[in-house]
C-alpha cells in the first residue's frame, strides 16, 4: 500500500499540523445509471454547511479566516484559497452541487459537513512515491483544461511525485493527470488540519469519511494520521 511521505520542508512550516489520509483499493468509482443517492447526500451537506456561515461578511467565518491566515504562509499564486472556502462560497450563494463521481461527491459532502478542506488522487496514475512538501517552481502541473504547464511557485506547499506537482497550495489546485475518475480504482483522499479547530473536526471528519465510502462503495480503507512530533 503506497503511503503518502511529509517531508521535513513541510513541517518546517507547519510543525503543528496533521495530515489525515485514507486509502481505498478496489472500489467501482463509476456513476450509477439510475440514483438520486448522491444528490441528496451533497444536498444534505450543503445544510449542514450553513452552521459555519453566521458571519455577514463572508471572510470574517472562523472557517474561513483561519485557512487564510494558514496560506500566507508561503508563496502562492494571487487567489490562492483551501478548497472548503471554494465549497462554502457556493453554499452562501445558494449555489446547488451537481455529482461528480462517487468518491468526489462523499468527499465533498464530508468536507461541508464538517468543514474541512478535502481531496483524493488516483493512486495508479502517481508516478513513484507521493510527497507533500514545498516546490523548487520547476515542477510541471497542469490543472484541468490546460494545455500548457502552470508550475507552482518556489516555496509554495505542494503534493507531487516524480512527474511533477499533484495538488498545488494544499488543497487548491488539482493536476489533471492524477485526478480522480469514474476509471479510479485505488485512490488517497486526503485532509489537513492546523489549528485546533481545524484538528476537532478533522479527527471526526476523516472517520466520517471511512464510513460513508464503506457503505457506499463496499470497501473499507486505511487511514492513516501524521504529524510533525
Amino acid at each position: 500500500m503506497q503511503e503518502l511521505i511529509v517531508d521535513n520542508t513541510f513541517w518546517s512550516i507547519f510543525p503543528q499540523a496533521k495530515i489525515y489520509t485514507l486509502i481505498v483499493n478496489g472500489i467501482n468509482n463509476h456513476i450509477p445509471d439510475i440514483s438520486d443517492n448522491y444528490q441528496t447526500m451533497l444536498n444534505q451537506a450543503e445544510e449542514e454547511a450553513k452552521q459555519y456561515l453566521t458571519a455577514k461578511d463572508f471572510k470574517d467565518n472562523i472557517v474561513i479566516a483561519e485557512w487564510r491566515e494558514v496560506l500566507t504562509k508561503f508563496k502562492k499564486k494571487k487567489g490562492a484559497r483551501s478548497s472548503i472556502e471554494a465549497l462554502l462560497k457556493r453554499v452562501s450563494q445558494d449555489k446547488t452541487f451537481n455529482p461528480i463521481n462517487p468518491l468526489v461527491d462523499i468527499y465533498n459532502s464530508v468536507s461541508l459537513e464538517y468543514a474541512v478542506p478535502c481531496g483524493g488522487e488516483d493512486l495508479d496514475q502517481i508516478a513513484g512515491q507521493m510527497h507533500l512538501g514545498v516546490a523548487t517552481g520547476n515542477e510541471d502541473f497542469y490543472p484541468l483544461g490546460a494545455e500548457k504547464s502552470d508550475p507552482p511557485r518556489a516555496g509554495e506547499v505542494i503534493y507531487y511525485d516524480q512527474k511533477g506537482a499533484v495538488c498545488r497550495s494544499l488543497n487548491w489546485r488539482d493536476d489533471k493527470r492524477t485526478m480522480l475518475t469514474e476509471d479510479t480504482t485505488y485512490a488517497i483522499l486526503i485532509m489537513e488540519a492546523v489549528t485546533d479547530n481545524q484538528k476537532e473536526r478533522a479527527d471526526k471528519a476523516i472517520q466520517a469519511l471511512k464510513q460513508k465510502i464503506a457503505v457506499e462503495l463496499g470497501v473499507v480503507g486505511d487511514i492513516s494520521i501524521k504529524t510533525g512530533n
